[in-house]
C-alpha cells in the first residue's frame, strides 16, 4: 500500500456495496481530485469491517476514525471538513458513551474492542483484490515457512497441537482429518473448501472471501502440502454470492500469477492448483457428500458415511473438506505456533484432540440487538458478553428472551442461561450447537412456538427428500406447529412433537435431518409453558401468532387523539371496520382477517392486541 499521509477505507462488503458503497468511493474520488489531494488521500475499497448494522462505514487511518451511515450526498461535506479543514465530523461518527473519549477511535468502540480477531485479521484494512496489500500485511509467510523449513509431517504435527476443530458445523478435530485422509493409500487425493452457506442470518464464510480470499487460499495450500498426493483443491460457492465468487476468482488468478498455485511453487516440486465451484443454493449441498456429489455433477444428495469422505470422497478419491473460516486459521496457526493457538480458548487438547475449543470463533450477530454483525471471539466467552457487550445489548430496551446458535439446526438457548460458555461442549450439553457461526437474538416480542416453526420450514424446505424420516417427519411436525399457531392444537401434540423429534434425530440419513428438530426440542424444554398457552388458552403471549389474536379500537384513544382519523378504515383489507368520520370507530370481529394492518397504520396508539 502506498505511504499516502490519509487512507480512506471503504467497506465494500455485500452489506455495505447494497447501501451505495461503491457510489460513495466515486463521490470520494471526484471531490479528492476537486480540492488537489491526490497526493495525501488515497481511497481503498476493503472487505466487511463487520459492523453492518451500521453501513456504509469509512474507517479514516491511520487515526483510526470511524464514519458510520454514509450517504453519497454526505461526502463533499465531510471531505472539505476532515480532509480540508482537518476537523473530523462528529455527526458521521459513532456515538460514543460518555466516559469515552470526544472523537471515538475505531478501537475503542465496544463492538471491535470486545473482539480477538484471527480469521478476521485483515478485516477492514487491506483491498481483497490486491494480492500486495495481502503480501503486506504478512500474506504468505506461512506457506514460505512450510515450504522452505518444514516436513509435511511436521505441518501435520503442528495443526495437531494447536487443536483447531472444523469451524464448519461438527467441530471435528482438523489435524486428525487431516493425518486420516494422509494415510490413506492414494496417489490422487483432493482437498475442498466449504463455502456453501446456507443458515438464515448467516454470512461468515461469504464475508472472510468478500473481505480476504488469499487467507483461505493459502490455508488450502498448506493442507494440501500437509496431506501430501494433493494436486487439485476446489472451493464450493453458493450462486448468491455473486461478489465472494468475483474476489476469490481475481485471488486465485493472482496466486497463479505470481507462482503461488500451478507448478513448482517456490520453486519447489510441490504442485496444487485451485477451482472454483458455483452451488445453486440447496441448503443441503453444505453437506460434505452432497456437496462432493454437486462438484461431480450429480444431484446434491447425501449418502450413508459408513465410508467417510477422507478415504472415498470426490471422484472415490480420499478427499478433506474444511471450511472457509477453518482454513483462515491455518496461516496463523502456522506463523505464530500451535501454542499460540492454544492459549485462547478452552479445554485441554494435549491428549485428546475433542478435549477441547481453542481459538475463536467468527459468529453472525444478527435479530434483536443493537449492533448485528461479524463478530470474532475467543471461544470460552459467555453469550452475555457477546449478546450485551460487542451486541450493544436488545434493541429499544426490550427484555432479553433466547438466543439460537447454530442456524436453523441449532437450538434455542434462554434468558437463564446467558451466562453459558459459548464452546463446543458447552452448547451440546444445552441442546444446542456451535454450527457455522450463526447467532440470532430474541427479545419478548419473540414467539417461541413461531420462531420453531419457522426454522423447521425452513428445513423441511431445504430437506433433499432421500430418506423418510427428515422428508415426512419434518412434514409432519410442522404440520403440527402450524396447527398449534392457529389454535388447534392439543397438548398431546407436545409429546407427539417429542416422539417425532426423536425418530428423526436417530434416524436419519444426514445431519439435515439428524439436527432439524433441535430448535423444537430446545423450544420445548425451555419454553413449554409458552406452548401450553397456546394449547389450553388459545393465546400467543408474544401477540405474534395472527389466528390467536383479538383487534379492536380503544374509544377514548381513538376520538381524543385520532378525532375519528378513519385512517384504518380506508386501510382495512376486509372492510372489517366502521365508524363515522370524526367519531369512534368500531373492528367488525366476524370480519377481521387479523392482518394487523390497522395497527401499522395507527399513528395514535388506539389499536390494541389481545
Amino acid at each position: 500500500m502506498k505511504p499516502y499521509t490519509i487512507q480512506l477505507m471503504i467497506c465494500a462488503g455485500t452489506g455495505c456495496v447494497s447501501n451505495q458503497s461503491f457510489e460513495i468511493k466515486e463521490v470520494l474520488e471526484k471531490e479528492i481530485k476537486k480540492h488537489n489531494l491526490q497526493n495525501e488521500a488515497m481511497v481503498v475499497t476493503t472487505g466487511c469491517n463487520g459492523f453492518c448494522g451500521a453501513g456504509p462505514i469509512m474507517v479514516v487511518q491511520p487515526d483510526g476514525i470511524f464514519y458510520q451511515y454514509l450517504k453519497v450526498t454526505d461526502i463533499p461535506y465531510l471531505v472539505e471538513e476532515h480532509l480540508v479543514k482537518g476537523r473530523p465530523v462528529k455527526k458521521f461518527m459513532y456515538v460514543p458513551p460518555k466516559e469515552e473519549i470526544p472523537i471515538p477511535r475505531m478501537n475503542k468502540i465496544p463492538f471491535f474492542s470486545g473482539q480477538t480477531l484471527v480469521a478476521l485479521r485483515n478485516r477492514g484494512m487491506i483491498d481483497p483484490e490486491f494480492i500486495e496489500d495481502y503480501i503486506a500485511r504478512g500474506g504468505y509467510r506461512a506457506l514460505a515457512k512450510v515450504l522452505t523449513t518444514m516436513s509435511p509431517d511436521e505441518v501435520l504435527k503442528e495443526i495437531k497441537k494447536s487443536g483447531l476443530r472444523g469451524r464448519g458445523g461438527g467441530g471435528f478435530p482438523t489435524g486428525v482429518k487431516w493425518e486420516t485422509c494422509k494415510k490413506i493409500p492414494g496417489d490422487r487425493k483432493f482437498v475442498i473448501c466449504n463455502a456453501d452457506e446456507g443458515d438464515p442470518g448467516a454470512f461468515m464464510d461469504r464475508s472472510i472471501i468478500e473481505g480476504d480470499p488469499h487467507s483461505v487460499i493459502e490455508g488450502m495450500i498448506i493442507g494440501a502440502y500437509a496431506i501430501e498426493n494433493v494436486r487439485e483443491g476446489y472451493i464450493y460457492v453458493r450462486m448468491e454470492y455473486p461478489l465472494a465468487i468475483k474476489r476469490f476468482n481475481i485471488a486465485v488468478q493472482q496466486a497463479k500469477d505470481n507462482g503461488l498455485l500451478g507448478d513448482n511453487i517456490f520453486d519447489t516440486n510441490f504442485c496444487f492448483d485451485i477451482k472454483v465451484r458455483r452451488g445453486a443454493g440447496a441448503f443441503v449441498c453444505g453437506e460434505s457428500t452432497a456437496l462432493m456429489a454437486s462438484i461431480m455433477g450429480n444431484p446434491g444428495e447425501p449418502r450413508a458415511k459408513y465410508i467417510h469422505t477422507v478415504e472415498k470422497g470426490l471422484y472415490d478419491c480420499p478427499t478433506c473438506l474444511n471450511n472457509v473460516e477453518t482454513w483462515a486459521n491455518i496461516p496463523q496457526i502456522v506463523l505464530k505456533g500451535a501454542d499460540w493457538f492454544t492459549g485462547i480458548g478452552t479445554g485441554d487438547v494435549t491428549h485428546d484432540p475433542w478435549g477441547g475449543s481453542k481459538g475463536t470463533k467468527v459468529f453472525s450477530l444478527a435479530g434483536k440487538v443493537n449492533n448485528t454483525g461479524l463478530v470474532e471471539v475467543p471461544m470460552g466467552i459467555t453469550l452475555r458478553e457477546i449478546v450485551f457487550n460487542v451486541g450493544g445489548g436488545i434493541r429499544d430496551g426490550k427484555r432479553f428472551k433466547a438466543v439460537q446458535t447454530g442456524g436453523p439446526s441449532g437450538g434455542f438457548i434462554p434468558e437463564s442461561l446467558v451466562d453459558l460458555p459459548v464452546d463446543y461442549d458447552e452448547l451440546t450439553k444445552v441442546g444446542s450447537m456451535m454450527g457455522s457461526g450463526g447467532m440470532v437474538v430474541l427479545d419478548e416480542n419473540n414467539c417461541m412456538v413461531d420462531m420453531a416453526k419457522f426454522f423447521l420450514r425452513f428445513t423441511q424446505d431445504e430437506s433433499c427428500g432421500k430418506c423418510v424420516p427428515c422428508r415426512e417427519g419434518t412434514k409432519r411436525m410442522y404440520d403440527i406447529l402450524y396447527r398449534i399457531t392457529k389454535g388447534e392444537g392439543k397438548e398431546e401434540d407436545l409429546d407427539l412433537l417429542e416422539e417425532l423429534s426423536n425418530m428423526i434425530v436417530e434416524s436419519s440419513l444426514c445431519a439435515l435431518g439428524g439436527s432439524a428438530p433441535n430448535p423444537v426440542l430446545t423450544s420445548l424444554k425451555y419454553f413449554r409453558e409458552e406452548y401450553l398457552t397456546h394449547v389450553r388458552d388459545k393465546k400467543c403471549p408474544a401477540k405474534v401468532c395472527r389466528e390467536l389474536l383479538t383487534f379492536s379500537i380503544d374509544p377514548e384513544k381513538c376520538l381524543e387523539n385520532g378525532h375519528g382519523c378513519g385512517v384504518c378504515e380506508k386501510n382495512c383489507p376486509d372492510g372489517a371496520i366502521y365508524g363515522e368520520k370524526k367519531n369512534v370507530h368500531f373492528i367488525d370481529s366476524m370480519k377481521c382477517g387479523k392482518c394487523g394492518v390497522c395497527f401499522d397504520v395507527c399513528k395514535f396508539g388506539a389499536i390494541t392486541v389481545e
